[in-house]
């Protein structure tokens, strides 16, 4: 018996998005107008580099962003569960997909001491540059119309699941726990057993209920939570069974 954990990062497991939070390294907390508005939808990943670049621009080095990233607050409760997920390994396998990247996750992870908890992390590959640029690459290429460019949220589940299967390992029930809009493709990836989390108020919880009501509802069961004690609590649920 074992299960499968599935987080999302901004907004789940901290309460916060870790690439809007990093502006406050930039002078006076903010950023310049034709930059904010050089986003365009579904390309996140190419702004966030636009971001990076003013940022290194302006003299802001590693240590300042790695010290500004570690005082995100988690999601209320979110430390008591990973302790709980932590001391329950052997039951609780335990993956990150994430539209943050890899510097931001594994900084905000090791200085809560939560690294190991997790077995794998998949998002944007980030590193700084030789002249202390912070740069971010897409994490895959995909086919999927209905995500952003640079990340499958379901391709990534789907590729995770196969390879654990020809290592023999497969899941009692996949826990998907998320808020956004691209956590939505995953979900409708779940089958009949498995469990959607999505954080009340946010966007998952808004189109896992739209769907319901255009009678096309996901195929899982879907419990909201709103503190992560809500997860922790049907976890509990979960290894009494």
């Amino acid at each position: 018996m074992k299960f499968l954990l599935v987080f999302d990062f901004d907004h789940t497991i901290i309460d916060e998005n870790s690439d809007t939070w990093i502006v406050k390294c930039a002078p006076e907390r903010k950023l310049p107008n034709g930059l904010r508005n050089s986003y365009q939808p579904g390309h996140w990943t190419e702004y966030m580099g636009r971001v990076f670049v003013y940022l290194g621009d302006n003299g802001v080095k590693e240590d300042e962003m790695k010290r500004t990233m570690t005082t995100i607050p988690f999601t209320t409760g979110m430390i008591d569960l990973l302790g709980f997920i932590g001391e329950n390994k052997e039951l609780f396998d335990c993956i990150i997909v994430s539209d943050s990247n890899t510097v931001f996750i594994d900084w905000i992870l090791k200085a809560a001491d939560f690294h190991k908890v997790f077995d794998e992390v998949f998002t944007n590959p980030a590193a700084f540059s030789s002249t202390g640029y912070l740069t971010v690459q897409h994490f895959h290429a995909h086919h999927c119309a209905k995500c952003p460019k640079n990340l499958c949220k379901r391709k990534v589940l789907k590729e995770f699941l196969d390879k654990q299967a020809d290592r023999g390992v497969s899941y009692t029930q996949i826990v998907y726990i998320g808020d956004g809009g691209n956590d939505l493709c995953p979900v409708m990836f779940l089958k009949k057993n498995d469990v959607a989390m999505p954080r009340q108020g946010y966007t998952l919880e808004k189109k896992i209920s739209q769907l319901a009501q255009s009678l096309s509802p996901v195929q899982c069961s879907v419990l909201v939570w709103s503190s992560a004690i809500d997860i922790m609590s049907y976890l509990k649920l979960l290894i009494k069974e």
